[in-house]
């Protein structure tokens, strides 16, 4: 019963780190100016960024290692389906902004892609946790309590940043603080429903993981490409490039830490 309890408690931590991280938007001052607003950008561009390679393409390569010399295939394959798939959901957004944009928390485009994104990245964290806790309870596992539970709480505070990524470019837009930090937090609900489906689905889901994180970081370098750094871009200031920087050795030093 205890083991259960550990269980469920490493299944909610991760979604705990991303609704504390978008609690901060509650710090927020009411009005950010132009270079404030570069600089939050650009510092949710370098850590998703970071938590692209690190999170994301390097557990996916690792993970195929039974692929010998192509163990770098899935990834790729992974990484180009994530790109072509937003090229997609950019084009249908584009087509429909006016009928969705305006009913949807009044959010932008941009703001839009990028809560997307971050949300399909949770996705397959979500289910990187599933596997650890699945194999606990099938008795096939890798990893002890201990371990897996080590697993959940790194991600937890892999995604206090990423929540407040979500959460302070919506407020910075002059939204609602707690429309901001409902967003955020919902952001990264999907990480226990995913988790669960997981542990339900587990001996599906498994083999094509390294595909699905591939798949995630694929889209989300998309996003930081397509929609993030032109909004960043001014010749007279470089405060949004520093905000890259920030973010991106941020998520770099976590995802070492505690991967």
């Amino acid at each position: 019963m205890q083991e259960i309890f550990l269980i469920i408690i490493g299944i909610i931590l991760p979604f705990v780190g991303t609704t504390l991280g978008a609690a901060t938007v509650f710090f927020l001052k009411k009005d950010l100016t132009p270079k404030g607003k570069r600089l939050l950008l650009g510092f949710a561009a370098g850590l998703m960024f970071a938590a692209s390679i690190w999170s994301l393409i390097i557990p996916a390569i690792e993970m195929s290692q039974n692929f010998g010399k192509l163990s770098w295939l899935p990834a790729a394959i992974g990484l180009i389906l994530g790109c072509v798939f937003f090229i997609g959901v950019d084009i249908i957004l584009a087509n429909l902004e006016e009928k969705i944009f305006k009913k949807t928390h009044n959010t932008t485009k941009e703001n839009a892609m990028l809560i997307f994104a971050i949300t399909l990245h949770n996705f397959p964290e979500g289910m990187a946790v599933g596997v650890a806790f699945a194999g606990l309870l099938s008795g096939n596992s890798m990893l002890g309590l201990s371990a897996a539970l080590a697993l959940s709480i790194g991600i937890a505070i892999q995604n206090f940043p990423e929540g407040a990524a979500v959460s302070l470019p919506i407020a910075s837009e002059g939204k609602s603080k707690l429309k901001a930090f409902l967003i955020g937090m919902l952001s990264g609900l999907v990480e226990p429903i995913s988790a669960i489906i997981t542990i339900l689905i587990s001996g599906f889901i498994t083999p094509i993981l390294p595909y699905l994180l591939a798949f995630s970081a694929g889209a989300m370098i998309y996003v930081v490409v397509e929609e993030l750094v032109p909004q960043i871009q001014d010749k007279s200031s470089k405060i949004g490039t520093i905000g890259i920087f920030i973010g991106f050795s941020i998520m770099m030093i976590l995802d070492v830490m505690l991967g």
